[in-house]
């Protein structure tokens, strides 16, 4: 009874510590992980646009996007970082697009938890010697209306097509939807504005 009592008090302590020193860790980690998150998505900003000079929250809409500038301050095009779900979790990507929303200007995910050495290949196909960000690459330039779709086994004939991952065809079609839903949700919140 003696042992039971006593390896009861000594679970107990050491959860307790434990769960103390987890709270501290997690209270010193987050901001460092927003900023880290923040410092990324200002980076994407111009790795999707990079024309732009300069950019500024758009603050009439209810989701995150970026009006994004040239050396006049005229508008070129916005950036909008958007997520949805991918084939193991959620997949998080930068999106540039012209002004009037009609053409990506770039892509570039920003997290992806998808099945390694498969679905990974959305952020770098090490396989393709000459290109390994080709995935994201051809969406740049790629027609919006009426919508983007990815076709398999064969190269894109359509301006608003790009070419699914041979093997994560699920994850390329994942961020197809994320694309087009995150290019509806902006149209969408632009006619309400104005």
């Amino acid at each position: 009874m003696k042992t039971i009592i006593h390896m009861l008090v000594t679970l107990f302590v050491i959860g307790v510590i434990s769960g103390g020193l987890l709270s501290q860790i997690s209270g010193w980690a987050e901001p460092q992980i927003e900023a880290h998150k923040i410092a990324s998505t200002q980076k994407a900003i111009f790795e999707v646009q990079p024309d732009a000079k300069d950019y500024k929250k758009v603050e009439s809409v209810s989701f995150e996007v970026y009006e994004v500038m040239n050396d006049n301050k005229e508008v070129i095009g916005y950036a909008l970082p958007y997520e949805g779900n991918g084939f193991q979790g959620k997949i998080r990507l930068m999106l540039g697009l012209t002004a009037d929303l009609n053409q990506v200007v770039g892509l570039k995910v920003l997290e992806q938890v998808e099945t390694p050495g498969l679905g990974t290949k959305i952020v770098n196909d090490p396989s393709n010697k000459k290109d390994s960000k080709w995935f994201s690459s051809q969406f740049n330039g790629t027609k919006t209306e009426p919508a983007i779709t990815a076709v398999k086994n064969q190269k894109p004939s359509k301006d608003t097509e790009i070419q699914a991952i041979t093997g994560a065809t699920i994850s390329s079609k994942s961020v197809v939807a994320i694309v087009n839903s995150s290019i509806e949700s902006l149209r969408k919140a632009l006619k309400e504005v104005k």
